[in-house]
């Protein structure tokens, strides 16, 4: 055992509860780190988020385009051949489909699309479907059950 390897007992020492301005022996006495004058220096001082000291501030300096609508839902969009994964007579939720890696989060739900050929017969529950891709899935015997 040797100097370097002393270390203080468990809990003995803390941070994060340093109290400024109590003294020059302290070594934050005085200012408090807080440097001569100046509107940080004050008490209540500083600038609010954002503020660029009167010059023109970036988030009203950036051009604001078009309408986002805050209630709008996302529906996340599935093309009927990513369907071929599934074997005959499968039934086909939004579960199934999170297991088989389609759809990773359904966030507001999940629509099924005409693009592509299906060539299994499958009953297929999901929020909703294009009109060809529920014609294609009722050409096959298939069954599109909106939930």
């Amino acid at each position: 055992m040797d100097l370097s390897s002393l270390k203080p007992a468990e809990g003995s020492k803390q941070s994060g509860n340093f109290r400024k301005g109590r003294g020059h022996g302290s070594g934050n006495g005085k200012t408090a780190g807080k440097g001569h004058k100046g509107q940080k220096a004050r008490s209540g001082g500083g600038v609010r988020p954002g503020f660029e000291g009167g010059q023109m501030p970036l988030y009203r300096r950036i051009p604001k385009r078009g309408f986002h609508n805050r209630n709008a839902k996302e529906i996340i969009g599935i093309n009927l051949n990513a369907l071929e994964v599934f074997e005959n007579n499968t039934v086909v939720s939004i579960e199934t489909l999170k297991e088989a890696g389609i759809v990773k989060n359904a966030r507001d739900g999940v629509k099924i699309l005409g693009n592509g050929e299906l060539t299994k017969k499958l009953t297929v529950q999901v929020n909703a479907f294009s009109t060809t891709a529920k014609e294609k899935i009722e050409a096959l015997g298939g069954k599109a059950e909106v939930i």
